[in-house]
């Protein structure tokens, strides 16, 4: 398989970015979930956190990645069978997933940075509390982080059943370019 998008396929970078993005996104909202649900005698009260905001802040980095990889290697064009809504639907599925990620990391950030101390990372260095001290930071950080978590995760099962109907009912190649086949 090719390194770099071609106009039948993507590569394996752009194909290994998308499923660790997906990965990343659907583990942190299972971690968020059950993290919050914690009591104070857990032993994971603290790991819990602090390997969501390190999951969230790697994440963060592959997501810059992946958006300076689309300059790098744009993505193929729509398959022909696709109509102008649905390349228009494409266009803003995809610009709502990525803005509503960064948000979503953003607001995690604010969260955890609330009382200006800084964010560890798997304990191998910390991420600078550079934004601290604004009104009611954590809580208003926390409303949007949780209502764009959700948010997120519903519009990508719906982007995930997207791709399940292109598949399955369609029978055009959109899933399967993404599963690094030739279309």
């Amino acid at each position: 398989m090719q390194l770099r998008n071609s106009s039948s396929r993507y590569g394996w970078v752009s194909i290994f970015l998308h499923w660790s993005v997906a990965l990343a996104v659907f583990g942190l909202f299972a971690l968020g979930l059950w993290m919050v649900g914690l009591d104070y005698y857990s032993a994971w009260r603290k790991a819990a956190p602090d390997l969501h905001k390190s999951i969230g802040l790697t994440l963060f980095a592959i997501m810059l990645l992946r958006l300076l990889w689309r300059f790098v290697s744009p993505p193929p064009p729509a398959p022909n069978n696709h109509g102008r809504l649905t390349r228009l639907g494409a266009t803003f599925g995809h610009a709502f997933l990525y803005l509503s990620l960064f948000a979503v990391m953003i607001a995690g950030y604010l969260i955890s940075t609330a009382d200006g101390v800084g964010i560890p990372v798997f304990g191998l260095f910390e991420i600078p509390a550079l934004v601290s001290g604004l009104p009611d930071q954590a809580d208003v950080a926390g409303e949007v982080h949780l209502y764009l978590a959700w948010a997120l995760v519903i519009f990508a099962g719906v982007h995930a059943l997207a791709a399940l109907k292109h598949h399955f009912i369609d029978r055009d190649a959109t899933l399967a370019r993404m599963l690094g086949r030739k279309a």
